[in-house]
């Protein structure tokens, strides 16, 4: 799991803009975890935290399972302030 976000930075306004590598579906779980692995250990590469920090973005390892909770999140919160807001597609 990648997961790379940026905060709003105003106050009561939750919105963050983040990133994550993901693959295709049915790609081995022996794959994605060697993906995982080697991204999670790039990731604390003391080169790469310093090149995010002056994009003002905070990268978050984990796993593949709690990067596919993360999306679901989003999508949820995202659906429900579109359906709240009325918007439509025209």
């Amino acid at each position: 799991m990648l997961l790379v976000e940026a905060v709003s930075g105003m106050p009561g306004f939750d919105a963050t803009s983040w990133f994550g590598i993901v693959t295709r579906s049915g790609v081995a779980k022996d794959i994605v975890q060697k993906l995982n692995t080697e991204l999670n250990r790039i990731i604390q590469l003391s080169e790469v935290r310093e090149r995010f920090d002056s994009l003002a973005a905070t990268p978050t390892g984990g796993t593949p399972e709690q990067f596919e909770t993360h999306i679901r999140s989003e999508r949820a919160k995202w659906a429900r302030v579109i359906k709240d807001s009325g918007a439509k597609v025209d």
